[in-house]
């Protein structure tokens, strides 16, 4: 737990690599608690040492039964003190652990069920109906309960939830996290504020008095401090936080790769300065970073031209500056958590957009002022700083900009071309009210033409995909269930307004398999 962090309580969660373990996390924030994510491995005493209010065990995909099931330290039920809820896997693995017994299900049980809760009083259901729609996914189910453990909740036949209130163990099998368990968050509320007796002191306000106090007291009194801006919401906000801890010793640097959405350049810039008042400069390198992708195709290997560029500039820049030992970086808790594996090195889906390399380059130290933070939060937390809030509801952009969306080599017409179409598909989502509803919108340049008729004259130009999803952190999306003839007018409008192109789609594929990046 961060030194900052002492003084608020904590809630730990065990992740035994389950897809809703973030979501876990993001339901206990926003009841005001603390939360951190570990591997399941933790030891007690690594445990112990946090004091924490409450420790959660996710559910996993692993069978509790096989040889190489992830399983909590053998001390760990005798040595932690704090209450402990077990969801799905975690119900499961505690009931083998303590002498109950497990078994594969007949079927999997996975979707909606109706739990009923047995009478005799219990925290965790406390307040709530004696019948509950939950959410299930799992292939095993609890047959008996542990020795001094009794059944606080049934789907039919199959236990569903069973406690010790004197251990403070709790276990259910559903999953109180995910939307579709219309009162989990109550079940959980009451986990936190019944069972563990939080009393929910984690405010953004709160974030923000111990993020600018941490700061100077890292920072000093001398040391200057340089952020690199991309135009999103994450290094703004991390921009603007700094800049409250230490002014304009920190000097924020925007770099216009040529990538850049229509006139993002020019309008954000004038955003930071006029609205947010801080010490930033401007660098147009458009040129310099069309050179260095001139042909090149690989996705990958535009990454790492974009990323290279993009040092070598910010470099040169900074050192303009002098006395900087400070790298501002928007970091979020999602990236801290990805990059520790439950079982050992995971495999690279695409190079992270953050621009790793600066920190060594430069031989400066990291301020990574969110990376305790989850994407709303980050939003909760401008808000209180004052940002814009425009700035505060757009939609993600990789760091890579336009080039990753632009499939093939990458020139300035093709760009210019890509800009006008997707300032087109914005203008409409913001001016139909659908732009909020949707996690994330943009249009895509594809690498093929083909053939079509305008007018009297048959034509052979290129295609343009829109691409809008749905989600809550970007890590599972949906495609946006757009209104068709909303869809209609935003392809007339680009085949009519955007020379050179003539044919428009609408990508319709979920993450998972799909990325919502093309590339």
């Amino acid at each position: 737990m961060k030194e900052r962090f002492l003084h608020h309580e904590l809630i730990l969660i065990l992740d035994f690599g389950s897809q809703y373990t973030q979501l876990i996390a993001r339901r206990v924030r926003e009841q005001g608690v603390y939360c951190e994510i570990h591997p399941f491995h933790l030891s007690a005493e690594e445990i112990a040492a946090k004091n924490p209010k409450g420790v959660i065990l996710s559910g996993g995909p692993s069978s509790v039964t096989d040889e190489d099931a992830p399983r909590v330290k053998q001390d760990f039920y005798d040595k932690v003190m704090a209450p402990i809820l077990g969801i799905c896997y975690g119900m499961q693995m505690i009931a083998i652990d303590l002498g109950g017994r497990n078994e594969p299900a007949a079927r999997r049980e996975y979707g909606h069920a109706k739990l009923k809760v047995l009478s005799g009083g219990t925290k965790l259901f406390n307040e709530l109906p004696f019948e509950l729609d939950v959410w299930m996914s799992h292939g095993d189910h609890v047959t008996q309960v542990p020795d001094g453990f009794r059944k606080t909740a049934t789907t039919g036949d199959v236990i569903t939830a069973f406690e010790n209130d004197e251990r403070g163990i709790y276990c259910v099998q559903f999953h109180p996290e995910v939307s579709h368990t219309p009162l989990g968050k109550e079940v959980l509320r009451n986990f936190l504020f019944k069972v563990c007796e939080c009393s929910g002191d984690w405010t953004p306000a709160s974030f923000i008095k111990d993020e600018i106090e941490a700061i100077r007291n890292v920072v000093g009194e001398t040391d200057n401090v340089v952020c690199g801006l991309s135009g999103g919401v994450d290094s703004t906000v991390a921009a603007t936080l700094v800049h409250e801890a230490i002014g304009d010793r920190q000097t924020c640097i925007f770099v216009n790769n040529g990538l850049l959405r229509a006139n993002e350049f020019e309008d954000t810039l004038l955003m930071y300065k006029e609205n947010l008042h801080l010490n930033v400069r401007g660098v147009d390198a458009s040129e310099d970073f069309y050179t260095v992708l001139k042909g090149v195709v690989d996705p990958e290997l535009k990454r790492k031209a974009i990323g290279g560029k993009f040092i070598d500039i910010f470099d040169a820049e900074a050192t303009k500056i002098g006395g900087v030992k400070w790298l501002v970086q928007g970091t979020l808790y999602p990236d801290v958590i990805e990059s520790v594996s439950l079982r050992g090195t995971s495999v690279t889906i695409k190079s992270h957009h953050n621009v790793g390399g600066l920190p060594e380059k430069m031989n400066l130290k990291l301020i990574e002022p969110l990376r305790e933070l989850f994407k709303d939060e980050v939003r909760a937390i401008g808000r209180d700083l004052g940002v814009p809030e425009k700035m505060i509801e757009r939609h993600p952009f990789p760091g890579p900009g336009l080039g990753v969306r632009i499939l093939g080599d990458i020139t300035p017409e093709k760009v210019e071309l890509l800009q006008k179409a997707d300032k087109i598909f914005i203008e409409e989502l913001q001016s139909s009210g659908l732009y909020k509803d949707v996690w994330q919108a943009f249009a895509v340049l594809l690498p093929i033409q083909s053939v079509g008729v305008m007018g009297d004259f048959r034509t052979y130009e290129k295609t343009v995909a829109l691409r809008a999803v749905t989600s809550t952190d970007g890590m599972t999306a949906d495609w946006a269930r757009l209104p068709h003839d909303f869809l209609a007018r935003v392809s007339s409008r680009i085949t009519s307004e955007v020379r050179g192109v003539n044919r428009v789609v609408y990508d319709i594929s979920s993450k998972p398999p799909s990325t919502i990046e093309w590339e």
